[in-house]
């Protein structure tokens, strides 16, 4: 497991000679004291501003403390894209707390296990989001650990069980814990705090929780905004997930070290969003490539004024040049921004720089951030030349202290020499512009969400009439790629394809559920028994 020595900071985006917060708490104080009364957050009708936020942070902090919560402890949310979301979070890093996000597609089974292995204690949930309950998702699959659901919303007239609260009942405990409390807890978190456990999946198919600490991701960020040039005024329209780097740390926080006004969006809809974009001038707008196409594929388009955007920033391991030239072009973007980065180093590695051609933004992930080294290595750990290509390799502040109570995981993420492994293949050339060409295991990716199918076997081959499953992705017109599952059924066992995908939707997170079925005899495997799964694409 990696450690990080304290953290030197470059002068901070919103003022000369101002260093960079190497706390969370500390970013919020600062940013209260710079921006006073400015917008923060604006929601539904909400504008809150940077003053109210710092002090429902404190709020929300001192109510944790109230249900025991204890620095070093950990906090999950499961949420959409809300106020309360980032509230909950301020408050949880604010003690010293870890925050734990969860994905809103997982369902029961998936949540629950990302609460066993965090350990979490307080989990904060939504009732009622795309007509599921989270709370009754989780019922089943509900591990002892956890001790308290906070619901940020709720149905009207709905029955909290014994141990849930309602956010507004979450929030008056805090007058059962003193302000000396927490600003004692708040004074004892460090750089070197543990901030946040973001679980990604692994190639073992079970998923790995990934720990960063305040200062590094603070560092990271400030980069991110400095590079892209988002600033104090700007109107920062999210719609990339909060449980995701791109929508929380790239996102909200990247919005706060700015002095930006954070506009949370819920779900994506291409009208919806044009519309918000048109009445409240959003100027900063990232997200997947899939995000920027839609736009520009719906009829509606020329009906929107959309003159009010700047910044763009998004990422894949190639675009079609003219899409970079049709956000120039029809939506009016002045800087389109690509980059690279994985959790396990705080979601940021490269990006590319204004000025930079649309080849280089279209074809390139950009060169490493500052204070970040980056090379492509062959199998023996060895850089190879600019052109070749190789496994992609970080090094710097910004990479993970290791997974969480996985020290052996760990110790294969990251060498020696303190090079995390990325497990992508990619190119550098003589400008140190990084190419990601392929990626060295079998993840896939659908509509922007990375997919392992070493865990969607796992959970297939829990339904009762599987023997045996693999899955490959494949082309999809629609959403890039999407995962076809193989699958030998059990001795005297029926199963349709139709019938497994609907069982599928029901245990798994959208996205990963197989487009398409196929039934098989056998698996196609090595001598050694592996499964080729090269040949199961090919036919």
């Amino acid at each position: 497991m990696m450690t990080t020595d304290t953290i030197e900071t470059a002068p901070a985006l919103a003022g000369a000679g101002q260093a960079v917060p190497a706390t969370i708490p500390e970013l919020v104080r600062t940013a209260a004291a710079r921006h006073g009364a400015r917008i923060a957050i604006q929601e539904d009708g909400l504008r809150l501003s940077f003053t109210a936020l710092e002090a429902l942070r404190a709020q929300a902090g001192r109510a944790l403390l109230a249900l025991g919560v204890t620095p070093g402890d950990r906090v999950a949310v499961w949420a959409p894209n809300l106020s309360e979301w980032i509230a909950a979070a301020l408050a949880t890093h604010s003690i010293g707390a870890a925050l734990v996000p969860i994905n809103t597609r997982m369902k029961g089974m998936e949540a629950g296990a990302i609460l066993a292995d965090s350990g979490a204690r307080v989990l904060f949930c939504i009732d009622d989001f795309l007509g599921e309950s989270y709370p009754q998702m989780l019922a089943p699959h509900r591990p002892a650990t956890l001790e308290r659901v906070v619901v940020l919303r709720g149905r009207a007239g709905r029955q909290m069980a014994p141990d849930e609260l309602a956010w507004a009942d979450f929030l008056a405990l805090a007058t059962r814990a003193g302000d000396a409390e927490f600003r004692a807890c708040e004074r004892a978190v460090t750089g070197d705090t543990l901030m946040d456990i973001m679980f990604t999946s692994g190639t073992t198919g079970r998923p790995k929780g990934v720990m960063t600490a305040h200062a590094q991701n603070l560092q990271a960020i400030h980069g991110w905004a400095s590079i892209t040039g988002v600033e104090a005024g700007d109107r920062y329209l999210i719609v990339n997930p909060f449980f995701h780097a791109f929508g929380y740390k790239a996102g909200w926080l990247a919005a706060l070290i700015s002095g930006a006004t954070i506009l949370p969006h819920l779900v994506f809809d291409a009208e919806a969003v044009m519309t918000r974009i048109e009445n409240e001038r959003i100027t900063v707008l990232p997200g997947p490539p899939t995000l920027y196409q839609t736009l520009l594929n719906n009829p509606r388009l020329r009906e929107f004024d959309l003159s009010s955007l700047r910044v763009a920033v998004t990422g894949a391991s190639a675009i079609p040049p003219v899409l970079i030239q049709r956000m120039r072009r029809e939506l009016g973007f002045r800087n389109v921004f690509t980059g690279y980065g994985l959790t396990e180093s705080c979601g940021f590695a490269t990006l590319t720089r204004a000025g930079d051609d649309t080849d280089i933004v279209a074809l390139t992930s950009g060169r490493a951030m500052p204070g970040i080294e980056l090379r492509c290595v062959d199998g023996a750990g060895q850089p190879v030349p600019a052109g070749e290509p190789g496994e992609v390799t970080v090094r710097g502040y910004n990479v993970m202290r290791g997974y969480f109570q996985l020290p052996e995981a760990s110790a294969e993420a990251i060498d020696a020499g303190g090079w995390l492994r990325t497990g992508d293949i990619g190119t550098l050339d003589l400008r140190g512009n990084l190419r990601i060409t392929d990626r060295i295991k079998d993840m896939f990716i659908v509509g922007g969400f990375n997919c392992y199918p070493a865990e969607i076997e796992k959970l297939l081959v829990s339904h009762p009439a599987i023997a045996q499953v693999a899955v490959v992705g494949v082309p999809h017109d629609r959403l890039g790629e999407a995962g076809k599952a193989f699958v030998v059924l059990r001795h005297g066992s029926k199963l349709g394809a139709d019938e497994l995908i609907d069982w599928a939707r029901r245990h798994m997170a959208n996205y990963k559920v197989p487009r398409e079925v196929v039934f098989v005899q056998t698996l196609p495997t090595s001598a050694a028994g592996k499964i080729l799964k090269y040949r199961l694409r090919e036919g």
